[in-house]
């Protein structure tokens, strides 16, 4: 059955990865700040900025069957180098502005329908300077887990919680070579993450071979979450 899938940012990265793969077999609507990239593939792009904007609930389809919430950010610095202001940004931007949406689309979403969230590994094992994006994705794992809970069996929701990925987002920490290699050196798997080694188990949650899994913390991340093979 083609679904109508919405995607909080879709322009690049994982985001992009997954609507590529979606928009074969659905109608895919991509809300996000630019459209660059979305040209190439079937989908409906509504532009929207999750820090600022208001989503147009009436440019959607009256009924939802999948939804995946893409935005996020990457601020590794010292606690003491961290402003409050960095710590209200990184909460707004990973969670309320998730919370929010979440709130408006919610009445649209079917019965059996699917939510995807991003996390990140830090949340489940301790780094230093992740002090303030692991607070604001640890509060999405909580939020993700109570609403699964409120919504069963009417909707699903479960969470990505990847490492170090390649993509735009994380190019500060991938610029060189040697950068690559160290941070390869970090995962058992001896590489950082594509954006489709995401995507897929984003897409793998959204569609109906995942209908018995909901409220799950779902590691992507070369091993490092329960490896220690130092």
């Amino acid at each position: 059955m083609k679904k109508n899938i919405l995607l909080i940012g879709g322009s690049h990265g994982i985001g992009f990865e997954m609507a590529k793969i979606l928009s074969k077999n659905h109608h895919v609507i991509v809300a996000s700040r630019s459209d660059e990239g979305l040209a190439e593939l079937d989908v409906t792009h509504i532009r929207f900025d999750a820090t600022k904007d208001t989503l147009d609930t009436s440019l959607l389809p009256d009924n939802i069957n999948a939804f995946a919430y893409c935005p996020g950010s990457i601020n590794l610095k010292p606690f003491k180098m961290l402003s409050i202001e960095t710590f209200q940004e990184d909460m707004q931007l990973n969670f309320f502005s998730l919370v929010h949406v979440v709130k408006q689309i919610i009445p649209k979403m079917t019965e059996g329908a699917s939510m995807v969230f991003f996390s990140t590994v830090a949340v489940g094992v301790g780094m230093p300077f992740h002090t303030s994006i692991a607070a604001a994705k640890g509060a999405i794992e909580g939020f993700a887990k109570s609403l699964a809970a409120e919504y069963a069996p009417k909707i699903r929701v479960n969470v990505v919680a990847p490492s170090l990925v390649d993509t735009t987002l994380a190019k500060r920490l991938l610029s060189n070579d040697r950068k690559r290699e160290l941070m390869s050196e970090r995962h058992p798997l001896k590489r950082v993450g594509e954006a489709a080694d995401i995507a897929n188990l984003a897409v793998f949650l959204l569609n109906d071979m995942s209908t018995w899994m909901t409220g799950q913390i779902l590691g992507v991340d070369g091993g490092m979450s329960t490896l220690n093979i130092n």
